[in-house]
């Protein structure tokens, strides 16, 4: 079955499914967060297919979501490396694994970020921009921004 692109979808969860959406693209990204930079540690960590990691590369750095710096021309090697848009997708995946966490972890989580200032195991909290405060979900109103075309949001 055919994926479905949601390239021409006016919505930014779309826009960031279009480019980390598919399942081996985010566990890459994942692993380059933790310090993965080569192609064989990349296959070596995630038992992909190497042709099936060869299109996903090419296509994160065609995204620009990886960069591809050469470290060896004689046989040509590559390092892949997050670009500053790929560390934006630091966000996602902490609350993406703190929700594995909570609810797809029996024995504890696998993972635990410790915080460099203060040397604590750290959660992520989501909080307002503005004044600092923790938000939840159901302490936000959404309404159109600048770039809506379509009404997207219930009003009434």
């Amino acid at each position: 079955m055919e994926r479905k692109s949601f390239s021409e979808m006016h919505c930014s969860v779309a826009q960031c499914l279009e480019v980390v959406g598919e399942w081996w693209s985010l566990l890459i990204v994942r692993d380059a967060f933790l310090g993965v930079t080569r192609f064989d540690d990349f296959q070596a960590r995630l038992g992909i297919s190497r042709n099936v990691l060869n299109q996903r590369l090419a296509r994160l750095v065609e995204l620009d979501v990886l960069v591809k710096v050469a470290y060896s021309e004689r046989p040509p090697r590559h390092d892949y490396r997050l670009t500053d848009k790929g560390r934006d997708l630091w966000p996602v995946l902490t609350t993406m694994r703190q929700w594995g966490d909570k609810h797809a972890a029996p024995d504890g989580p696998p993972l635990e970020l410790i915080h460099g200032a203060c040397g604590e195991r750290s959660q992520a909290v989501l909080t307002c921009s503005a004044c600092g405060e923790r938000v939840g979900a159901r302490d936000v109103k959404a309404i159109p921004g600048p770039g809506a075309v379509e009404r997207l949001i219930r009003t009434a």
